[in-house]
């Protein structure tokens, strides 16, 4: 059980969903911008740091 490789899948698809919810609220025109914004930076910054951690953890094999 590789706890770095957990840590950046649930970072991945937290970050999938901060994007999705971004996506859908500019689609629809929300008047809160600001707050889509902020979701749509988190969303990268948590997707890029989750693929980041999934990439340089190795498998051990033991």
């Amino acid at each position: 059980m590789n706890l770095k490789r957990i840590f950046g899948t649930i970072l991945t698809v937290l970050g999938i969903v901060g994007l999705i919810y971004a996506a859908i609220g500019f689609v629809q025109s929300s008047e809160g911008y600001k707050s889509l914004i902020v979701f749509a930076v988190l969303g990268i910054v948590f997707f890029i740091t989750g693929i980041g951690l999934v990439k340089s953890t190795t498998d051990q094999a033991k």
